[in-house]
């Protein structure tokens, strides 16, 4: 679906604004539109929080019409700020991880700051952009305020032969090609009784799975690295150089029932640059 629009969550915060500045970055590349999506949620108990307003009580039509008026200002600045870029806002009601889940499914895209307002200091990614990345429908970018996206860094991908890795893979070249930046290949490996001498074998593997993409891009540059140790600490280090980590939803240590593995989750929390978690529709 790489007509479909781009859906940033977007709540007034500064990770909301750093997560919508990276995805008109991307929409310059994809030419896609981009939509901000506002998820008002109303608690029963104590009312809402919203970005700059005070807490209100339910139902309160005056602060829902603050919402509508930050959404609309924030998609306005947008596109004046980005010509080529079709920008749009909208509000929704109801608990936001649910909500972005749902939206996700006729989205392209979906870009996410690591906390919002309901955030915790000690949290590096919120509860909402953990559940969102585990149930989405389509790849999940999560941008974190402070980690550092190098502008000509390669795009890095985690690669163990599982099908969410190839998907992965997939979403990387093409991201990489579109930005003209190098492809940075990795795979984690362990060493056996044979030491380092399977490593051939597993170079040779990494290279079967390029094929179709060194076809269909012949102009990107694509680097292979083979990583002794942690898969998650690997694409970790690999992110302090690079503008974008992708990795898929789960490897071939995931179990069924985890619709989001350790790797993705560790990067999603610790990587120095924006993270993607990728999986099949």
């Amino acid at each position: 679906m790489r007509d479909a629009e781009i859906l940033v969550g977007y709540d007034g915060s500064t990770d909301a604004s750093v997560a919508l500045n990276w995805a008109l970055d991307e929409a310059g590349h994809s030419g896609q539109p981009v939509r901000l999506s506002y998820v008002f949620e109303w608690l029963t108990v104590a009312g809402w929080v919203g970005p700059g307003l005070a807490p209100g009580v339910w139902p309160d039509d005056t602060a829902r019409r603050q919402v509508d008026d930050l959404v609309r200002q924030a998609a306005a600045d947008a596109a004046a700020a980005h010509p080529g870029v079709t920008v749009t806002g909208e509000v929704y009601d109801g608990p936001p991880a649910l909500v972005l889940q749902e939206r996700s499914a006729e989205a392209g895209l979906l870009v996410l700051g690591s906390r919002g307002h309901g955030g915790f200091g000690g949290l590096l990614a919120g509860s909402t952009a953990v559940a969102v990345a585990a149930h989405a429908h389509c790849p999940v970018v999560v941008v974190r305020d402070g980690s550092g996206s190098a502008p000509t860094g390669p795009v890095a991908v985690g690669v163990d032969g599982s099908e969410p890795s190839l998907v992965a893979l997939g979403f990387a070249a093409e991201r990489a090609a579109q930005r003209r930046v190098p492809l940075r290949v990795l795979r984690a490996w362990t060493a056996g009784p044979g030491g380092a001498a399977g490593v051939p074998d597993e170079r040779a593997a990494v290279e079967q799975t390029l094929e179709p993409w060194r076809r269909t891009y012949p102009e990107l540059a694509i680097t292979v690295d083979l990583v002794p140790g942690s898969p998650a600490a690997m694409l970790i280090e690999a992110s302090r150089d690079a503008q974008l980590v992708v990795a898929g939803s789960r490897g071939r240590g995931g179990l069924a029932g985890m619709l989001l593995g350790s790797v993705s989750q560790q990067l999603i929390q610790h990587a120095h640059c924006p993270a993607a978690v990728v999986r099949e529709r």
